[in-house]
């Protein structure tokens, strides 16, 4: 499989895994998420979950291609770190006041899912990234250097 396809799969549950939790605590639990900011309320339902993980999921693909790119040596690590980095500055949001234990649960949750799809998803070793890679493989030396 190539890296790409491998990516676009890693985004693409990486946008279902916080609709997932969503689908769990709204409709099936009825727990309403909202958040109340003085006298607006903002109900969260599975549209911006799922845009919203989108939004983070093809940032985070664009930062580790730009940093395999512009040939960063240890690009995935970099990238990982940084993941994490932003993970733990999601949370910040969640300390604040406005929403209720079931509503900040489920959020932190859904941070959780996305993060847990993506780091390991996209931050691991791609197909021939292997001792073969570097080496050669004799048999299909091509294949075993191929990002495509």
């Amino acid at each position: 499989m190539s890296t790409r396809k491998r990516r676009l799969g890693v985004t693409a549950l990486a946008v279902l895994a916080p609709v997932l939790v969503w689908l769990v605590t709204d409709p099936l639990l009825g727990h309403r998420l909202r958040i109340t900011d003085g006298e607006q309320t903002l109900d969260i339902g599975a549209v911006p979950v799922g845009f919203v993980a989108l939004l983070a999921s093809l940032s985070g693909w664009g930062l580790l291609a730009v940093l395999e790119r512009f040939g960063a040596r240890r690009a995935r690590a970099i990238w990982t770190g940084a993941a994490v980095a932003v993970l733990a500055v999601s949370f910040l949001p969640l300390t604040g006041d406005g929403m209720d234990g079931g509503t900040r649960a489920s959020l932190a949750l859904m941070h959780l899912a996305v993060a847990a799809v993506l780091i390991p998803g996209l931050g691991g070793k791609s197909p021939g990234t292997g001792a073969n890679a570097t080496r050669g493989d004799r048999r299909h030396p091509v294949r075993a250097n191929s990002t495509r």
